[in-house]
């Protein structure tokens, strides 16, 4: 078993992953590695950057995701990230979509791997936290075990030393990034043998996984699970973390679920926030439970429309028992 401390994470996804969702998933696990949604240089560089850093303190530990190509920005984005007190920067070398690829950003950058290793030795440079790339087994046509491998040997050398892997190849045209999400097939094989071939760096392994006893699995071969949709629509899961792969006592669920419930109405409160930007991450917290459809119901319909009053949620509870 590797003592990697990131063993579990879970993925950024843009408009999902945002301060208030992160927030929520915190109360379920104190110790999972949340992501930001991807942020890119120039909303940074020439927007509000604060807008897009801030962030709660029990979010930690939190990584930063970067979309971008070069390096110089790059290594001033990474240096901010530090600023204002990221656990780890992360180079998003796995988005497939027209529009990002058009920036030459996200998963084109894995036919550049210079690019891709000027940006993270300047990253570096810049900045002490640690640097990690996002990134698939392959795109296109260059989808080979050779070809994953030059990749990874050419920016491990450039200083990086923990890859995400999404185990899937990326098709750069004609797939919508859903598709990328769908039609490629899972090789997870590729993804063991790459940690095989380079034991000496962290191996982080993403795609299609849905339980803890699949992360169990890949445990076996990897260093760490990195999981996305399944741990945002369903997130009991991720009460089930601490204890699974940081070895925790069991969760006492219903205790887990009353204690995140006060601090989302503390939040809610203290931040100003209008509630429905923190109700919409929690739609699926009890998707198992009697009385789930309604109270998804009473949140979707009431929750838009009352400011940051919290008696919607309390309503909502009470459909599931709490």
């Amino acid at each position: 078993m590797s003592d990697y401390p990131h063993r579990f994470s879970v993925a950024p996804m843009m408009n999902w992953t945002d301060r208030n969702c992160r927030f929520f998933h915190r109360q379920l696990s104190k110790n999972a590695l949340l992501y930001t949604e991807m942020v890119t240089t120039g909303a940074l560089i020439h927007a509000d950057a604060h807008r897009f850093l801030k962030y709660h303190e029990a979010e930690h530990p939190i990584a930063l995701q970067l979309g971008g190509s070069d390096p110089s920005e790059l290594a001033h984005c990474a240096k901010l990230g530090e600023k204002y007190g990221y656990d780890e920067i992360n180079l998003n070398i796995g988005c497939p979509s027209d529009r990002v690829q058009n920036g030459m950003i996200g998963a084109i950058l894995m036919g550049h791997k210079q690019i891709v290793a000027d940006a993270v030795k300047q990253m570096k440079d810049a900045s002490d936290v640690p640097v990690v790339v996002k990134h698939r087994i392959g795109i296109d046509d260059f989808d080979s075990e050779a070809f994953l491998f030059d990749f990874v040997d050419h920016v491990a050398k450039a200083g990086c030393d923990t890859f995400v892997v999404h185990a899937r190849k990326a098709i750069l045209q004609g797939l919508s990034p859903k598709e990328n999400r769908e039609v490629p097939p899972l090789n997870y094989q590729r993804v063991y043998d790459l940690k095989k071939e380079f034991s000496n760096l962290n191996i982080i392994i993403n795609g299609g996984i849905e339980t803890t006893e699949q992360c169990h699995e890949h445990l076996k071969y990897c260093d760490g699970v990195m999981l996305g949709r399944k741990a945002y629509h369903d997130p009991r899961l991720l009460m089930q973390v601490d204890h699974e792969f940081y070895g925790d006592s069991e969760p006492d669920v219903d205790q887990i679920v009353r204690d995140a419930i006060a601090q989302v109405k503390q939040y809610i409160q203290s931040e100003e926030i209008p509630i429905k930007y923190i109700t919409r991450h929690m739609l699926g917290l009890f998707s198992s439970v009697k009385g789930a459809k309604q109270y998804r119901r009473h949140l979707s319909e009431y929750a838009p429309q009352c400011g940051n009053r919290i008696d919607v949620l309390c309503d909502a509870l009470r459909f599931v028992g709490y």
